[in-house]
């Protein structure tokens, strides 16, 4: 249990630039969420280096259906090989779009 909770953050660490650009929001708007500077917010969405502090509040501040939809294909890939839809899709097929 707990190797997996280690595995879900070191996956959020090593993917947050990417989840941070498919939010869609701008770096002005997420850095006083979090309260840094929007040029060390930038500096930390490059090098990923953030504090587990900022790690905490990052997720709040980034929610969203593109970033689940992102977070869960990643999952599926690492434990799964094969064929896979997005999330949007999913849910058109499901009939609840």
């Amino acid at each position: 249990m707990l190797s997996k909770i280690v595995l879900n953050y070191q996956l959020q660490v090593n993917n947050m630039r990417q989840l941070i650009e498919i939010n869609g929001y701008r770096n002005d708007d997420r850095s006083q969420k979090i309260g840094l500077k929007p040029a060390n917010f930038s500096l930390k969405k490059q090098k990923g280096n953030w504090t587990s502090q900022e790690m905490l509040k990052l997720p709040a501040i980034i929610e969203s259906k593109k970033v689940e939809g992102y977070m869960d294909e990643i999952k599926m890939h690492e434990h799964k090989q094969g064929t896979f839809i997005s999330l949007d899709e999913f849910e058109k097929r499901m009939g609840w779009k």
